[in-house]
């Protein structure tokens, strides 16, 4: 066994002075026992919850003596479900094949993992915008291809934004000037529940709300001089947005835009008419705001759904104001993308290749298509997984092979979820950005970088912390890749 490693713990981290009463000092954090609950609970006031991009700031949470965390004051399923995670003290050791073992060896045992493979995935990347950025030197060292866990509706966004370009707003703007959302194809409290509490509620200007595609959010009654309806629940959203979008250009245009009548369509007299309605609401408002969610949109063409409400968008601000709200984002997933795309000009499903690469090979390959993560681990094309998941236990991927070496910095709980595998598996349990750790996330709209406070002292490793320190060790270059993909 190697001694304990000098790691840098979560204890301390920036942020974690906005308490207003702190929790224990890092020194007693080491493990928290049941002999612990004697100490009071902690009241940390205006906490920035990180376990859904709305990031809400507003939360007063108690942390109980046995390191359990409570937000009974908040009406939030989402974050109720997401503290069950910490009831108690993060206790978890590092293990390599289901043995514990201590830090240093587990990080050793994984850069061995990292260097024998040729083509490693980076999976998972529940993180913050530290541990992405000390990931991706780990990847350019090893040639590992990067995808998230919500990778499907990130690159849907992604490929929609790079065909066509698209008129974002932010949640301000929602909240000060828009009069009239229109909903598509999504309900937003079912995965967001404070979207209407945080961005609509506690205003005096009228607004309409107007469903498209689906029912009326039931949530949205809270908003107050707001008038809800919805339109076409059954209808289907290729096909109402084919005519929304000939309709929006048809009476939005300047002239010579090709634009239709409701007269030229061919199509469901009812459907037709709804839509003609919805494109003069949009184009009489002051400020129209789209809002929809990526990851509830049908597949596996969504980024052709995404392009037509854009392209909506953009047509209804030749004569007004209007804008798009993407919901998504999830467990870090918007955060990443932003650091990847900053550090290498790609977003994620690039593969960052090693300095070792062929001649022939580009330093930096970027495809949607090729690099998702169920598709790559279903044809066998990895040869080690890396997965991060530090926000809640995510399990590994069902497409991985059990002779697929794997490495997980996860959290705590995961440990028991991962069993006995055939091959190799390194766990090193770590900090949950904005529990146990500060840290930094966008929010939803992209507009806003959150800082995160740590509510509670602990001696979890961070990501970031893992990753830097498996790269100061890699001294030797990973083996170079000699294959060809198909």
């Amino acid at each position: 066994m190697h001694p304990s490693s000098t790691l840098p713990s979560s204890a301390g981290s920036p942020g974690a002075s906005v308490a207003a009463s702190s929790p224990p000092p890092a020194g007693a954090s080491a493990s928290l026992s049941a002999s612990s609950t004697s100490i009071s609970p902690a009241v940390i006031r205006d906490w920035t919850c990180p376990f859904c991009p709305m990031l809400c700031d507003d939360i007063t949470t108690i942390v109980h003596g046995d390191g359990a965390l409570d937000a009974p004051d908040v009406d939030c399923p989402r974050l109720t479900h997401a503290l069950t995670w910490f009831s108690g003290a993060s206790t978890s050791n590092p293990a390599i094949d289901d043995q514990d073992t201590d830090l240093e060896s587990a990080v050793q045992r994984a850069i061995e993992i990292l260097k024998g493979a040729s083509r490693p995935l980076f999976g998972g990347l529940a993180t913050d915008v530290a541990g992405a950025r000390a990931l991706y030197p780990l990847a350019a060292g090893c040639g590992a291809i990067l995808d998230h866990l919500h990778g499907d509706a990130m690159a849907a966004s992604t490929a929609s934004l790079q065909d066509r370009g698209a008129f974002f707003t932010t949640l301000s703007e929602v909240r000060t000037r828009a009069d009239l959302l229109v909903v598509f194809a999504c309900q937003p409290s079912l995965s967001y529940p404070r979207f209407y509490e945080r961005v609509l509620s506690g205003t005096d200007h009228a607004r309409e709300l107007i469903f498209v595609g689906c029912e009326v959010d039931p949530a949205a009654d809270i908003v107050e001089n707001t008038s809800t309806h919805s339109i076409l629940k059954d209808a289907d959203p290729y096909d109402v947005l084919a005519i929304w979008s000939a309709l929006t250009e048809g009476t939005g245009g300047t002239g010579g835009t090709g634009g239709r009548t409701a007269a030229s369509i061919r199509a469901d007299t009812a459907t037709t008419l709804a839509l003609v309605d919805l494109a003069g609401r949009m184009l009489a408002a002051r400020y129209a705001v789209v809002v929809y969610e990526p990851a509830a949109l049908p597949g596996p063409h969504a980024a052709l759904l995404i392009e037509a409400l854009n392209r909506i968008v953009k047509a209804v601000n030749r004569t007004t104001r209007a804008g798009a709200l993407a919901l998504g984002g999830d467990d870090g997933a918007l955060s990443v993308n932003q650091a990847v795309t900053w550090l290498s000009g790609f977003p994620l499903r690039t593969r960052v290749s090693m300095p070792t690469r062929l001649a022939q090979q580009p330093s930096l390959d970027h495809d949607p298509m090729r690099y998702r993560t169920h598709r790559l681990l279903a044809a066998d094309e990895v040869d080690a997984l890396l997965w991060v998941a530090s926000f809640q236990p995510e399990p590994l991927p069902s497409d991985l092979g059990r002779n697929v070496p794997a490495i997980v910095l996860g959290h705590p709980a995961m440990r028991t979820m991962l069993g006995v595998r055939t091959a190799p598996t390194v766990f090193i349990p770590v900090a949950t950005p904005g529990v146990d750790s500060g840290g930094h996330l966008f929010r939803v709209d992209g507009s806003v970088v959150a800082p995160l406070s740590a509510a509670r002292a602990s001696a979890l490793p961070t990501v970031a912390a893992i990753a830097a320190r498996m790269s100061d060790l890699s001294a030797v270059p990973a083996v170079p890749d000699s294959r060809s993909l198909p």
